[in-house]
């Protein structure tokens, strides 16, 4: 049970822990540098590069083992697809990465959300809105380098869960179904890890 070790620690050093880990994933590192200079508007990276990370440091799994892509979230006011397709172009010429960087303009959600899930998502204010709504609270959270090569941490929920290697529901909207679908992916994994089922 040694991986869970900063279980239940002040958040203070739950963060330190967080970004000593992260720096120490060269390619990680690389990614939030290379963000950095994309200049994209209000922008995070977010959910599971990050906490996959934690899962794969403290149970001695490889950097990025289980990293299907990096989530890469900004924030800008024009809505239109041609606007977000020229930052995900500009993306993928842009970064140099073992995994794919998935591009997400949150000020677009709203637009195709309930297309796609068959529910209404009011339109968003800033790109930490979208990590207000995950699916599961363990997964929100976000990252990025500042200028001064500082890392900004945002996680509404702390970082308990994710040190405890628990998969906790954020029961705000309908997301039942995704919540059981990513524990079950994580689970085959990460067999560390705990799920906590969603609410009757």
């Amino acid at each position: 049970m040694n991986h869970l070790r900063y279980a239940n620690l002040p958040k203070k050093k739950q963060c330190d822990v967080l970004v000593s880990i992260v720096e120490e994933c060269a390619p990680l590192i690389q990614v939030f540098s290379q963000a950095r200079t994309l200049n994209l508007p209000d922008w995070w990276i977010v959910s599971g590069a990050i906490y996959n990370q934690v899962w794969n440091h403290l149970t001695g799994r490889p950097d990025l083992h289980g990293v299907k892509d990096i989530d890469l979230f900004y924030f800008d006011p024009d809505t239109s697809y041609g606007a977000e397709d020229d930052a995900i172009r500009r993306a993928e010429s842009h970064f140099d990465t073992p995994v794919p960087v998935e591009v997400r303009n949150q000020a677009r959600v709203h637009v195709w959300y309930k297309d796609h899930f068959g529910q209404d998502y009011d339109p968003l204010t800033k790109t930490t809105d979208g990590i207000d709504n995950f699916a599961c609270k363990t997964h929100s959270v976000g990252m990025r380098l500042s200028p001064d090569n500082r890392f900004d941490i945002y996680a509404p929920f702390g970082l308990d869960d994710i040190f405890s290697f628990r998969l906790t529901p954020h029961t705000k909207r309908d997301n039942r179904a995704t919540h059981l679908a990513k524990a079950k992916r994580q689970m085959k994994l990460w067999p560390e890890l705990s799920f906590v089922p969603w609410p009757d």
